[in-house]
C-alpha cells in the first residue's frame, strides 16, 4: 500500500520512492488499497488538477470528438474495441473482483461502443465532454470531479461492498459490489462505470480533479493521457496552471 501526500512543491519519499509533486491539492492523500493491488499489482494512476472555467458547449471540442468517432468507425468494431489495452485490463479487473464487464461496462468502452453503433454521445457541458474525449482517445476509464466537493483529506481506491450506497450520475442508486471505487471520508465518489452525483462536475465547477485509471500498468500511456487532458483544458477551459502526478 503506497500513500502519496499531495502538497504544493513537495518532495517526499515513500517505500523507497521519491515522489515529486507540484501545484496540487493541499494536504490530500491518495491510497491504492491492498484489495486493488492483489488483483492488479501493476496498476498506475494519474491525478490531474487544474483551475478551470466551464462553459455549456464548445463547438471546437465537439469537432474533435466527432472526428475521433469517425476514425473509430473505420478501424474498430464493438468486439475489437475490447482489445484496447486500457479497456481489456479494466474488464479483467472487473472479473477478478466478481463483476461482469459486459453488464457493467467501463465508461471508456461504453462511450466508444455508442459511437460505433451510430448513436450520439450525450452533450453535457465542456468539462464533462472534455473528460469523455480523453477517455475515448486513450481507452482509460477516467473520473472527473469537482475537487471542492471531496470530504476529508484522503481518497482511497478499493472495491465496492455489498449494499454499499452509491448514486451514479443520472443513474440513481447502483450496485457497486465488486467494482473498483474511490472513496473519500463519507463514501464512494467514482468507479470506472459511473462517477457519483455528490462530487460531480457542474457548470459552476472551477477546481477540477481528474483521475486516470491505468489498470494495464502502462505508465507512459497514462502520462500521455494526463498531458492530453492538460492541453484540452488550456484550449477549452482557460486553464494555464494545471499539473498532474502519478500514483501506484
Amino acid at each position: 500500500m503506497i500513500t502519496y501526500i499531495i502538497s504544493n512543491f513537495a518532495v517526499s519519499k515513500y517505500n523507497g520512492r521519491t515522489v515529486h509533486i507540484k501545484n496540487t491539492i493541499q494536504n490530500m492523500k491518495i491510497i491504492v488499497s491492498e484489495e486493488i493491488e492483489s488483483v492488479c499489482p501493476t496498476f498506475v494512476g494519474a491525478c490531474v488538477e487544474a483551475r478551470v472555467e466551464n462553459t455549456p458547449y464548445s463547438k471546437e471540442l465537439w469537432d474533435e470528438i466527432n472526428s475521433l468517432g469517425e476514425k473509430y468507425k473505420e478501424t474498430l468494431t464493438t468486439e475489437s474495441l475490447k482489445e484496447i489495452s486500457g479497456i481489456a485490463a479494466t474488464r479483467k479487473v472487473y472479473r477478478a473482483c466478481g463483476k461482469d464487464p459486459s453488464r457493467y461496462r467501463p465508461a471508456s468502452e461504453a462511450l466508444i461502443r455508442r459511437m460505433l453503433q451510430g448513436k450520439e454521445l450525450y452533450q453535457r457541458d465542456t468539462l464533462v465532454d472534455l473528460v469523455n474525449l480523453a477517455s475515448i482517445a486513450y481507452g482509460y476509464s477516467i473520473g472527473g470531479f469537482d475537487a471542492d466537493k471531496f470530504e476529508g483529506d484522503t481518497l482511497t481506491l478499493g472495491v465496492g461492498k455489498a449494499d454499499e450506497p452509491y448514486e451514479g450520475i443520472g443513474r440513481g442508486m447502483i450496485n457497486i459490489e465488486g467494482l473498483p471505487v474511490y472513496r473519500d471520508k463519507i463514501g464512494g465518489v467514482g468507479t470506472p462505470t459511473s462517477d457519483n452525483e455528490r462530487t460531480k462536475m457542474t457548470i459552476d465547477t472551477t477546481h477540477l480533479v481528474v483521475l486516470i485509471n491505468g489498470y494495464d500498468g502502462d505508465e507512459q500511456h497514462v502520462r500521455e493521457n494526463a498531458e492530453f487532458i492538460l492541453d484540452l483544458l488550456k484550449k477549452y477551459c482557460k486553464s494555464h496552471e494545471g499539473s498532474y502526478f502519478i500514483y501506484q
